[in-house]
């Protein structure tokens, strides 16, 4: 093992302070940000690691090179700045809550003059009222189709009105009340928003008794299309509104941390209760983290609450952290009201807790499903295509141009039957803007085999062609002297109602799957996932070439300028429209530019 860099003599020049330090490798690479209230006492501990009942901190320390730290003023700056750092640079050993902005809130813009409902990723401090987050983003919609027909509120863009001179077709629809165009009363307006503010609070009996009302006044009435949508409307409205559970008889807010470890991985869920009601859950995953339930929870809670994460009145957790009192500080800022951290031991409150828990436990039940799944994928593929092992890691090459102009070539990567974002690439053509198929894949696979820049190579090659394609990557492996290394497979896509046609080296005619096998259908959704990824970046590139085209021919436009037109119109269409005052009214153009400009893009 080599020697840990947390030497005697570096502990020495690390004083008894709060501070952050940060662990890397021979490349600079941050591989773990942590924080303490005594960082010479905290670091003197990893000296004993290898000793630990969880390894991974072994394994850490044998690539660890250096450790830097950062003395802070007191042990919440600490905390704040771990979040940070760990947020900025991603390092590989700390635990990174990937899917936090997954779910969506309501918003109500109370802040407002004529308030709007929408959909929101971020929760920020603007003044505005926001519900969630939903864990089902489907029934969160069907809710908000649901409140927008009851009480239509305005759907345009935008915190002001634009006074019009006609409404909308929404209007006509009798999905708004138009106070663009001076129809809507005010007052009926912000009780349309008070409604539906209460209901998107959780109170049943209001909720649910008017549409009974109107379901039965309908019914009354004979008007049983009209009764049928009210009761359709109710059953929805009780079914999306939250999943209402009556959480603890009370009507605060609540979020509820359940930790479970099972060996080296641990999962956390999380448990949303808004007033006194369960509205969903969240569950994150790790392989195998470092540090014990209490380290990891801690770590979990201080990347969970940012600036944009609403913060209860009140958290439940499964364990007991050793900084609580620090985290109840800074959870109370972010809220700027008072928060409690607690670990009930009974009432319904533990019982919330226990909730928690069997969700954290339902994770490992979903992850060794999904294992179990991926690994009969992958042996099904090693299975059909005659591969001599399991095809974990597979990458696919897809050509993308225009008559060979702009050529780019795409390689998407799938790690156990899942994208995997990082080992996607995009390789630009160099070799001419002739159509050259057959030259722009043997280009790319050149470079992408290049010596010391090919990386990790995949189990399977798959190439976006026919028998052609595949020649040339066999006669590619075997320049590179990678023959035998990479197993390899093309893909045709169906002509003639012929089927897809997946050719193998050496074998004479192609392999014809089921339509509905899955493998043959796990090749395909890797072959069209990297022609999405090859097209989203041409398209990207002809954007940029047109863009540049237009306004690189009007003298004194260079890139800064050409960014601020962009900026300020948005397209080359309003810029070519634009008035010469309005040109000129844009930064750094002026009158005498602006006319140049005008002139220019006639």
């Amino acid at each position: 093992m080599a020697e840990s860099p947390v030497t005697s003599s570096f502990l020495r020049s690390v004083p008894h302070s709060p501070g952050v330090y940060l662990i890397k490798d021979a490349g600079g690479r941050m591989l773990y940000v942590g924080k303490a209230r005594d960082l010479r006492q905290r670091l003197a501990s990893y000296r004993g690691a290898e000793a630990r009942k969880f390894s991974k901190t072994a394994v850490m320390l044998k690539k660890a090179v250096t450790v830097e730290t950062i003395l802070t003023a007191t042990e919440k700056e600490a905390l704040i700045l771990e979040a940070s750092l760990i947020k900025k640079h991603k390092p590989r050993y700390n635990i990174i809550l990937r899917d936090d902005k997954n779910y969506p809130y309501i918003k109500v813009t109370v802040n407002e003059s004529w308030p709007r409902l929408v959909v929101s990723r971020r929760r920020r401090k603007d003044g505005a009222r926001y519900f969630g987050p939903y864990s089902a983003a489907s029934a969160m919609r069907e809710t908000l189709t649901l409140v927008r027909e009851l009480f239509p509120l305005r759907t345009c863009k935008g915190t002001s009105l634009k006074n019009r001179t006609r409404p909308c077709l929404n209007h006509q629809m009798g999905k708004c009340l138009a106070p663009c165009c001076g129809l809507a009363d005010r007052q009926e307006y912000l009780e349309n928003v008070g409604k539906i503010i209460r209901v998107l609070e959780g109170h049943r009996r209001e909720r649910t008794g008017w549409l009974e009302k109107k379901m039965r006044s309908a019914a009354a009435g004979q008007e049983f299309e009209k009764a049928a949508h009210f009761r359709d409307r109710l059953s929805s409205l009780n079914k999306t509104l939250e999943k209402q559970v009556i959480a603890a008889g009370h009507h605060r807010d609540q979020d509820i941390f359940g930790l479970v470890r099972q060996g080296l991985a641990a999962a956390v869920s999380v448990v949303f209760v808004r007033d006194g009601l369960v509205s969903g859950q969240q569950s994150y995953f790790f392989e195998s983290p470092l540090g014990d339930e209490v380290e990891i929870l801690g770590e979990c809670l201080g990347q969970f609450y940012g600036e944009d994460r609403y913060v209860p009145a009140e958290i439940l957790l499964s364990h007991k952290l050793a900084n609580y009192e620090l985290l109840e500080e800074w959870l109370t800022e972010q809220r700027g009201a008072m928060v409690r951290l607690k670990t009930p031991q009974r009432g319904n409150s533990a019982e919330l807790v226990q909730m928690a828990i069997r969700n954290a436990e339902q994770v490992f039940a979903d992850e060794d499903k999904k294992e179990r799944s991926r690994r009969a994928l992958l042996k099904a593929v090693a299975g059909a295509l005659k591969l001599s092992g399991l095809p974990r890691v597979v990458e696919c090459l897809d050509i993308s141009n225009i008559g060979g102009k702009q050529a780019v070539g795409s390689l998407v990567c799938f790690k156990d039957g899942e994208p995997f974002k990082k080992g996607y690439r995009h390789y630009r053509i160099r070799g001419g803007d002739t159509p050259d198929d057959y030259g722009m894949i043997r280009e790319v696979l050149i470079r992408r085999l290049e010596p010391g820049k090919a990386g990790k190579m995949p189990d399977l090659l798959l190439i976006d062609g026919g028998k052609g394609q595949l020649n040339i990557a066999v006669e590619v492996l075997r320049e590179s002297g990678r023959e035998g290394q990479i197993e390899l497979a093309a893909l045709a896509k169906e002509k003639e109602d012929e089927g897809e046609k997946l050719f193998r080296p050496g074998r004479k005619n192609p392999l014809k799957l089921p339509v509905h096998s899955p493998v043959l259908l796990f090749l395909m959704k890797v072959r069209d996932e990297s022609h999405r990824f090859g097209i989203t970046f041409h398209r990207r590139l002809r954007r940029k070439d047109t863009l540049k085209s237009e306004l690189d021919k009007v003298p004194g436009i260079g890139p800064a300028r050409r960014r601020v037109l962009l900026k300020t119109f948005g397209s080359i269409k309003r810029i070519r429209t634009a008035t010469v005052e309005e040109l000129a009214a844009a930064d750094g153009i002026g009158p005498e530019l602006a006319q140049v400009i005008f002139d220019g893009m006639k």
